[in-house]
């Protein structure tokens, strides 16, 4: 005859007690793999709008259009500067130069030129721009709305200026002249660098084209993700 075996009691009620902490350790660490995958996605949504949000109000400019209407500029020592669309104005009198760029906001956001920086020259193959504080603050701010026309004026007057470096050889042989124009939004946010570059056509002319927009804040669409 068996004898029927001892049941351990305590060891079975140890037991059940540890498979019940190991499932409920099992379920709150997927409850909180699905919670932090959840914040995730919630985070990575938020951003995704904050930043088309930004870009609907990011202001762009590039040069105006031949169709667009003429600009006539006047300087604070009361010169006026009338330059066609499409076109720029390179003018001298005396020992000061004076500049103007018609310009047309691409983007959606109002743009306020802040400062600007000079080289009388074309910049070398990939160079990247000044620091901020190493362009020249704007007289005034200058505005051009979105989907609009406004213009962008400079002036180099004192024969000391380091902008003025180049710019007398320049100037008489038609060689290429760089301008950076640094502007944001009307709160001072979405701070952009835009180059533009100003060409002597066989008529005297000047004729302005952007090469390169350099956003200030955010990711720079030319650096790709595996390359950060």
């Amino acid at each position: 005859m068996t004898l029927p075996l001892a049941v351990d009691w305590p060891t079975v009620a140890s037991l059940a007690t540890a498979g019940g902490t190991l499932v409920l350790a099992v379920a709150t660490f997927s409850s909180v793999r699905s919670g932090q995958r959840s914040t995730r996605i919630a985070e990575r949504s938020t951003a995704i709008a904050e930043r088309a949000l930004l870009v609907g109000l990011r202001p762009v400019l590039a040069p105006s259009r031949v169709t667009d209407p003429p600009e006539l500029v006047r300087f604070g020592e009361g010169r006026m500067v009338s330059v066609e669309g499409g076109l720029a104005a390179v003018e001298r009198e005396g020992e000061s130069y004076y500049f103007v760029i018609p310009l047309r906001n691409v983007g959606n956001g109002l743009a306020v030129l802040q400062a600007w920086r000079f080289m009388a020259r074309r910049p070398e193959l990939n160079a990247s721009h000044a620091e901020p504080t190493e362009h020249r603050r704007q007289s005034r701010d200058l505005y051009v709305p979105a989907g609009d026309t406004g213009f962008w004026q400079g002036a180099i007057r004192d024969p000391d200026d380091p902008f003025r470096e180049g710019l007398d050889t320049a100037f008489l042989a038609g060689g290429v002249l760089t301008v950076d124009l640094l502007y944001g939004d009307h709160e001072g946010g979405q701070l952009t660098i835009s180059r533009f570059i100003l060409t002597c056509e066989e008529d005297g002319r000047w004729r302005p084209g952007v090469v390169r927009h350099w956003p200030l804040e955010g990711t720079d669409p030319r650096v790709r993700d595996d390359a950060r």
